[in-house]
């Protein structure tokens, strides 16, 4: 059956964190015990408040199809939210709600890229971005991000891989899987190319909030607003992952496209879930607040923790809940050490190169974990290493 399958499905690409989070499940299932540093999805529950509000919304009769760009009180939430966090004006008539921040992605490539298009992605950088790029029809022309630039993009190259066919950049910051940040002058000089050149930009913003003393900005302050559209959501900030609730911030004649989309594959977002979003962005930010430093706190310990092994250096990240160990002298390539951590040592991480080439030579961990099993992979990291060595 699958040779009846359409061509385009070839060009589909996956997100490996959900297949290395499998193959540990299968481990565990056998009795093995797995330190889970695979997946990116905090280990916080949803805060009590949100909960709450979404089981009001069910006994208020939120129960039925809704508008295809969101419930007015929701997009009315957004657009001050961001208004009022990133200080760039934005009315609720352009947001979009969507059931998670993925269908933002596919819903803008397949409404602007056709065959014979370029479209920049970062590299490392997230799997799905060259995955739809592709699926589409469109050339993927991959952007290195490079340790040596704590992985920011370097304007200069991206200036040099623009071209009359270039239609689309996607811009991640904070980013995954490196934890990267953008700078407000990094942004100024991506802003002022996309004006010169006319492509358009998705600021992939979901991580907007996880920050380490650095300071979030958006391209939306430099570039043209009438080609930009920003992807955030409640996944990560919130610990909303299950609930699948993302927006768009689209130009204002952009906002019917993304939305009739919507309606052609998904109809609407679960109004219950809408008016949990209400709530996220009204309510009290404590726990998100406690959160995002005990996220703090775990970054400190595995990037010291990966520093103190030998062959391994890793970088501080300034966002998100990954560090990008550099493991080139350890002697194994990526995916030959993930794997046989998962399978040897218990401890389950992504090879970098499943966010691209440019990920050769580094492994990705999620410290969406509790310090005291991150510490535990810590040990058994250290300790395969120490038994690869002796044995080699």
């Amino acid at each position: 059956m699958t040779t009846d399958l359409a061509q385009r499905m070839g060009r589909l690409g996956t997100e490996t964190a959900f297949e290395v989070l499998a193959r540990a499940k299968a481990l565990e299932a056998q009795g093995k015990h797995i330190v889970h540093l695979e997946i990116g999805e905090p280990d916080f529950d949803t805060p009590k408040n949100i909960v709450e509000a979404a089981k009001r919304a069910l006994d208020d009769g939120f129960t039925h199809y809704g508008p295809s760009p969101g419930l007015p009180a929701l997009r009315e939430a957004i657009a001050h939210d961001f208004a009022t966090r990133r200080g760039v004006p934005m009315r609720s008539e352009q947001v979009v709600v969507y059931p998670g921040g993925k269908p933002v992605m596919f819903f803008m490539l397949m409404a602007l890229l056709e065959a014979g298009d370029e479209a920049i992605y970062p590299n490392p950088g997230f799997p799905i971005y060259e995955s739809m790029i592709r699926f589409v029809g469109a050339e993927a022309v991959p952007l290195p991000l490079r340790e040596d630039r704590a992985f920011r993009l370097d304007t200069d190259e991206l200036a040099s891989l623009v071209t009359d066919k270039t239609k689309l950049l996607i811009l991640n910051s904070p980013q995954n899987p490196t934890g990267g940040v953008l700078t407000s002058e990094d942004l100024r000089k991506v802003g002022e190319l996309q004006v010169e050149k006319g492509f358009w930009i998705l600021a992939d913003e979901i991580y907007s909030r996880m920050l380490y003393g650095a300071e979030h900005d958006t391209v939306l302050r430099y570039g043209d607003p009438s080609r930009i559209v920003v992807l955030d959501g409640f996944s990560k900030t919130y610990a909303m992952t299950g609930w699948r609730l993302g927006y768009a911030l689209c130009p204002a004649d952009f906002v019917a496209p993304m939305a009739r989309l919507q309606t052609n594959a998904t109809s609407c977002t679960a109004a219950m879930t809408q008016m949990a979003g209400v709530e996220a962005l009204t309510g009290p930010q404590d726990d998100v607040d406690t959160m995002v430093a005990e996220f703090q706190r775990r970054r400190d310990v595995i990037v010291d923790g990966l520093n103190a092994i030998e062959g391994v250096s890793c970088l501080r990240p300034d966002g998100a809940f990954y560090v990008f160990p550099n493991i080139k002298g350890t002697g194994f390539k990526s995916r030959e050490l993930a794997t046989r951590l998962l399978d040897e040592a218990g401890v389950a991480a992504l090879t970098g190169t499943s966010f691209g080439a440019e990920g050769e030579g580094y492994l990705r961990f999620s410290y969406a974990n509790s310090v005291d099993n991150i510490e535990e992979a810590l040990r058994r990291f250290a300790a395969f290493l120490e038994g690869a060595r002796a044995t080699a």
